[in-house]
């Protein structure tokens, strides 16, 4: 590693001046931010704004066609997932809540990008088990129950195309990964997967900064 460390922390000054020079959200975003924030704290499970841009920047950069989520909520991650696929493109997303992704449905229709979105309801492990062999992706993004990242990163890495990209989503935690007096089963989780990504051979990774932490996976190029 390198001794020089580069990084910057980040303080609600610069939080602002990071949002004033951020596509700002459009109407279809800030109403359904809006939605959201009625849900009380389970608001907290929307991602940032910010990561959404980038998520749609980094489907449309690595030209994604075929994508597949993890854990909806009330579907702003899907809505900028879809944003960035073409008009024929398709994203499986799957949650187990109908009351959270009706919300998210409107917000879609309202988009124009329903027809891009393929909603299933159910455990995400009895989706992906019934996937087709053949089924595979050019982006996958979990952000669901942390005790199961794991058991998804392992069903997802096969099914991803050549370049194609696996994002983790809370892989900072709010911090508490680093914070040894903390030891619930969501943290333990976390950093078991973060431990058993980095020492994966097969992948190269890198964890961001943004929002309550991204790690970027994909399969090394010898490996297949």
């Amino acid at each position: 590693m390198a001794d020089y460390r580069k990084f910057l922390p980040l303080n609600d000054e610069l939080f602002d001046y990071l949002q004033s020079n951020t596509t700002e959200p459009d109407a279809v975003q800030r109403s359904l931010i809006n939605r959201t924030r009625e849900l009380g704290d389970s608001r907290r499970m929307q991602i940032a704004h910010p990561q959404a841009v980038f998520m749609t920047f980094l489907t449309r950069a690595i030209g994604a066609r075929s994508a597949i989520e993890i854990g909806t909520f009330t579907g702003y991650s899907a809505l900028a997932i879809a944003r960035g696929l073409p008009a024929d493109g398709s994203l499986i997303a799957c949650d187990v809540s109908e009351a959270w992704t009706a919300v998210a449905r409107e917000a879609w229709k309202t988009a124009g990008v329903a027809d891009r979105i393929e909603l299933r309801i159910g455990p995400a492990s009895q989706t992906l088990g019934s996937l087709a062999p053949d089924v595979t992706f050019d982006l996958a993004f979990i952000d669901a129950d942390k005790e199961s990242y794991i058991e998804y990163y392992e069903a997802l890495l096969p099914r991803l195309e050549a370049g194609g990209l696996l994002l983790a989503d809370n892989t900072l935690w709010e911090g508490k990964v680093t914070d040894s007096s903390i030891d619930d089963s969501p943290t333990r989780s976390i950093r078991a997967f973060n431990a058993h990504v980095a020492a994966d051979p097969r992948t190269e990774q890198v964890l961001l900064s943004i929002a309550d932490g991204l790690t970027l996976i994909r399969q090394r190029p010898d490996t297949g």
